[in-house]
């Protein structure tokens, strides 16, 4: 039996998915606000409870999720590795470059499992679409976009009426701070490919000047192999959220994401094809590259969320742990999609300057999956 626990309550999103998998079991939850820790540990029937972290990892566990604020992930998730225990961490990795480093240098010292729940990644669309680039329907790709639309004014302050934490290192900073939703999805279509260098710029401040953060935020990122991706980031902006707009750009066809009503659309080229005559298709004529698992879902892993991503990123950190396969989104690629948001910022800050990618990489060690 494995046995989680759960540091910040946001965490309990994955309950769905941990009371319905064999062999694993939440036994403890860590939150400072006690009303919360109790009743949701009532809940959930989970037994034991604590308000300092330190103190639930000195407990029975195998495991933590990390679910608080961003600025403690880096923290907790070392924490977490030096007391012996595997850790999925929520987006993003950690909110300077020294705490990215010291998470590489911690995980690869450890020899457990870490793991970014980037849960975007699991969206049924996004695996189809990744499905059929592995397939080479859309031949190489070479352009894609990503953007996060996500107005954030409704949760800046407490109850209480004092600030949020997002106050700081979320809308208190330039650049794309948030950007693994984004981006995540695309680096996985490109495959191998690694970013380069990346420029950015912010729109200036028009709706909300008492933010650090500009309305709107756009990179544009230059891949290894001379591909590219841009992205956006926006949660000021006065408009609907729209969090799952995508582009895919390959030499023999396309992806449009419903941007963001509309119906998710795909081109396949074909040789000798007419190009004014070229049309779209829906996505859903392609339904049969959806992976097995999606297709065959059961109502209660749809109630996990996001289409049964949020039950399927479970299942594959525990087959992580298990030594099964390697974890899905791994310490360098948390911490390169991550580091893209504070490159963001410094090019921000220097009229569009380029900013490379830092190499996390250098003391990787050989391992049997990354020949995989």
């Amino acid at each position: 039996m494995t046995k989680i626990g759960i540091v910040g309550a946001r965490g309990l999103s994955f309950m769905t998915a941990f009371r319905d998998i064999e062999g694993v079991q939440v036994t403890a939850l860590c939150d400072i606000d006690n009303d919360l820790l109790q009743s949701q540990s009532d809940k959930y029937n989970i037994p034991h409870r604590y308000r300092v972290y330190e103190d639930m990892l000195m407990a029975d566990i195998d495991a933590v999720i990390v679910a608080t604020p961003m600025q403690f992930h880096v923290q907790q998730s070392i924490r977490a590795l030096h007391a012996g225990k595997h850790v999925l961490s929520e987006v993003t990795a950690g909110v300077s470059f020294d705490e990215l480093f010291w998470l590489v240098e911690e995980v690869e010292k450890s020899g457990k499992v870490y793991m970014m729940a980037e849960n975007y990644l699991y969206i049924p669309k996004v695996r189809q679409v990744l499905a059929m680039a592995k397939a080479g329907l859309f031949g190489d790709p070479y352009y894609g976009e990503g953007e996060y639309l996500h107005n954030l004014s409704n949760i800046m302050i407490y109850p209480d009426g004092t600030p949020s934490w997002r106050n700081w290192v979320q809308l208190g900073v330039r650049g794309l701070f948030y950007p693994t939703h984004s981006l995540g999805p695309i680096m996985k279509w490109f495959g191998d490919d690694a970013i380069d260098f990346l420029v950015a710029l912010g729109s200036g401040w028009h709706t909300e000047s008492k933010f650090r953060q500009e309305d709107t935020s756009v990179g544009l990122l230059q891949m290894k192999s001379g591909k590219l991706i841009r992205l956006r980031v926006d949660c000021i902006s006065r408009r609907p959220h729209a969090m799952t707009n995508y582009t895919l750009q390959g030499t023999k066809g396309a992806y449009e994401s419903g941007r963001p009503s509309g119906q998710d659309m795909v081109y396949i080229g074909k040789e000798g094809d007419d190009p004014d005559k070229a049309a779209w298709e829906p996505l859903s004529n392609y339904a049969h590259y959806l992976p097995d698992r999606y297709k065959n879902v059961t109502d209660r892993i749809l109630q996990a969320g996001h289409g049964g991503g949020d039950y399927f990123i479970i299942q594959d950190f525990l087959d992580a742990i298990d030594g099964k396969c390697k974890p899905a989104i791994d310490v360098y690629e948390a911490c390169e999609w991550t580091a893209v948001g504070l490159m963001s910022a410094l090019s921000v800050a220097n009229k569009g300057k380029a900013i490379d990618m830092p190499n996390f990489r250098s003391g990787q060690k050989k391992d049997k999956f990354l020949t995989m």
